[in-house]
């Protein structure tokens, strides 16, 4: 019987947080892993690419910085992935950023800024992903990061970032609707509040805008959670490696909540 051939992952936003354990653990999955940020970002990159070629014999991992609003930036980052390791199997467009202002205090520059990177980057990463994937004709794995605001808006400081959470949800359904004849699934996670720099920023910007004091905003989310903690990473890492696998393989066009009971849908 012929050894399975190793499968490519991309993840985009890969330096910290929920990207760089999705990275991890879908090396530890058996994947080759091609990791991608802004070039700010390049020493994280680099040792996280380290980090997961020693992870097993064989191991291999490419760095690829590239702002994914960024069209022409986006094309040539996957022109690399695909000539460094000769495909793509599963992408990951984790790639966001968050912006703490109400609806009404939120600014058009920063509303198209925040839609430029959230929405406009998944967009075109699902895209380039799409059409390598079609060309290959092997099916594929795409995966986006969405958001409990993307699944409900209802937070007066995070109006424009629930806006382009919610828009994740329905490019993930229009691509899922167009790529599944190619054997292509498109699913997202919809995360509560997990433990990263962001969730960090968040509780700053509580502190700043309400008043609140250090760790308050965690633990009103916490509050508010049928489990009564918040998430890690590596929580998110374990949904994507099941999105990711064959395993999934009839699972599509869904936004998945991983929030401990925040919100339920």
């Amino acid at each position: 019987m012929s050894e399975k051939p190793t499968r490519i992952a991309l993840v985009t936003g890969a330096a910290q947080g929920i990207g760089r354990a999705i990275a991890l653990r879908l090396a530890k999955d058996g994947l080759d892993v091609a990791i991608n940020d802004i070039a700010s970002k390049l020493d994280e990159l680099t040792a996280l690419s380290n980090e997961i070629k020693a992870i097993g014999t064989g191991r291999k991992s490419s760095v690829h910085t590239a702002d994914v609003s960024q069209e022409m930036e986006v094309k040539k980052m996957f022109e690399e992935v695909v000539e460094t390791h000769g495909g793509l199997d599963v992408m990951i467009a984790n790639a966001g950023i968050a912006i703490s202002k109400s609806f009404m205090g939120t600014t058009v520059e920063e509303w198209d800024r925040i839609f430029a990177i959230n929405a406009r980057g998944t967009f075109l990463c699902y895209q380039y992903a799409g059409k390598q994937m079609i060309q290959q004709g092997r099916g594929g794995r795409i995966i986006g990061a969405s958001s409990v605001l993307g699944k409900n808006g209802v937070n007066q400081d995070l109006a424009a970032y629930a806006g382009t959470k919610f828009a994740v949800r329905g490019i993930t359904q229009a691509a899922a609707g167009e790529l599944g004849r190619h054997k292509i699934t498109v699913n997202a996670y919809a995360p509560g509040l997990i433990n990263t720099s962001m969730a960090q920023g968040l509780d700053e910007n509580a502190q700043k805008n309400h008043n609140w004091q250090p760790g308050d905003f965690a633990k009103w989310v916490s509050d508010r959670s049928i489990l009564g903690y918040n998430g890690q990473p590596e929580d998110i890492a374990g949904l994507v490696s099941y999105l990711a696998s064959d395993e999934a393989h009839f699972i599509t066009g869904q936004t998945i909540c991983i929030n401990g009971g925040t919100y339920c849908d």
